[in-house]
């Protein structure tokens, strides 16, 4: 349903799966599992897929912190896009890869879930893409100690409120890997 004119593929994006992002992430195994999975899906459907790497003062670029986990592994011809911003579109090439692949519509995982997640969903839904969050393909670390809930309810709630959201044009919303169908228009 996008409002990107001539916009009618989909993309998956992984979002900061990235080793000193993850180190202590919860259901940190699963999760890559699933997005890995994800990713083999979308490359035998000939889907584009574009990750998405944070650097900034505790995470310098270059380290090994910053690096993607060796559970994932971008090819070359995928796109890396560098962000220094929880919304992954501040800042970045994103737009400009997506507008060359004619997307539309972002199938988003990655972490942290109350962080980057949440922003560059948003971010895509007031840009005029249709932001499908995958409920199991997202994580995030505990944060309690500063306030935050446990990671399972941000996970929890995240799939909750993101399940209903929307635009004029647009539509936000959740899905399980597993139910995920990947389908090229071009």
């Amino acid at each position: 349903m996008t409002t990107l004119a001539g916009r009618h593929n989909i993309a998956l994006v992984v979002i900061d799966l990235q080793i000193g992002v993850v180190a202590n992430a919860h259901r940190r195994d699963e999760v890559l599992g699933a997005v890995s999975t994800l990713v083999d899906r979308a490359r035998s459907a000939q889907v584009p897929v574009v990750w998405v790497r944070h650097s900034d003062e505790d995470l310098e670029s270059g380290s090994n912190a910053w690096q993607i986990v060796s559970e994932l592994s971008p090819l070359p011809d995928e796109a890396i896009v560098e962000k220094s911003y929880r919304d992954a579109f501040e800042g970045t090439k994103l737009e400009d890869v997506l507008a060359d692949l004619n997307v539309g519509k972002l199938i988003v995982t990655g972490a942290q879930t109350d962080m980057c997640i949440r922003s560059t969903l948003h971010g895509a839904l007031a840009r005029g893409y249709d932001a499908t969050l995958v409920s199991d393909a997202h994580t995030t670390e505990d944060m309690s100690r500063w306030g935050a809930p446990p990671p399972s309810a941000v996970v929890t709630h995240t799939n909750l409120y993101w399940s209903s959201q929307r635009a004029p044009g647009r539509l936000g919303g959740v899905i399980q890997s597993k139910d995920v169908k990947f389908e090229r228009s071009n």
